[in-house]
């Protein structure tokens, strides 16, 4: 039996499969492009969130330190950049720290001078206060026990500040009576467990009686003696910036 529908009439098996697979293609495109969406998505949300947890450590506000000491923090006949507040903040910056050190030291303050002008030369918004002083008030042979005294309530001061505290120590001249010496010494390490302060037991370390290290005086350090103490000091004034940033809570 022939079959007489005409052949523009008859289904075309042929366009019906090409509608179905244009379809799926359509289909499989709009889900390849909605997965992309997706994953681009997700890739924003995860770059967004390493970002916002990364931001605070180099959005911190800059931590201030204030050196509060003799001729040994202003850096007697040396450069300001060789002085050792100079050396310190150029050292913990080169390890990406936000950090600036004023130079508040005034070459032959004893303790009682730091004392009195601590109110102009510490900033209300300093940070930290690195207590450097008592080495004049030995080469002059004052009382250990006065030094000590203005010592504490310079500490004192600055801790009802609500500023942390580094004291930088000294050590008494072999020259001193042996109980001056021990009373002397004693002092810094002392006051620093009171005052729950950090404590560097002897700024001088490795640098007195090196002569290398020091000016033809052979009592201030010159550049190269500064570095060393810097780098001596370094972890403990490190300690004292992760103070600040803990009591900030940042």
């Amino acid at each position: 039996m022939s079959d007489s529908t005409p052949a523009s009439q008859k289904p075309v098996a042929g366009s019906a499969l090409a509608s179905q697979t244009s379809a799926n293609l359509t289909r499989r495109t709009a889900y390849v492009a909605a997965a992309a969406l997706a994953c681009n998505m997700w890739l924003w949300a995860t770059h967004q969130n390493v970002m916002a947890q990364t931001a605070p450590a180099k959005a911190a506000k800059p931590v201030t330190i204030v050196a509060l000491g003799d001729s040994l923090t202003a850096g007697y006949q040396l450069k300001q950049t060789e002085s050792y507040p100079g050396q310190l903040e150029k050292a913990l910056r080169a390890k990406g720290l936000a950090v600036t050190v004023i130079n508040a030291g005034v070459s032959g303050d004893t303790t009682a001078a730091g004392l009195e002008r601590m109110a102009w030369a510490i900033p209300a918004d300093a940070d930290a206060v690195i207590v450097a002083l008592g080495a004049n008030d030995m080469l002059r042979g004052q009382d250990p026990a006065k030094a000590r005294d203005n010592l504490d309530r310079i500490v004192s001061t600055v801790k009802a500040q609500k500023q942390d505290v580094l004291i930088a120590g000294m050590l008494a001249s072999p020259s001193m009576p042996p109980d001056y010496r021990v009373a002397f010494d004693r002092m810094f390490s002392d006051l620093a467990a009171k005052h729950s302060a950090v404590l560097y037991p002897f700024l001088l370390d490795g640098v007195a009686l090196q002569p290398k290290l020091n000016l033809a005086d052979g009592m201030h350090p010159n550049a190269a003696g500064v570095a060393i103490m810097v780098e001596k000091s370094l972890p403990k004034v490190e300690e004292l910036i992760a103070r600040v940033i803990a009591r900030r809570g940042s």
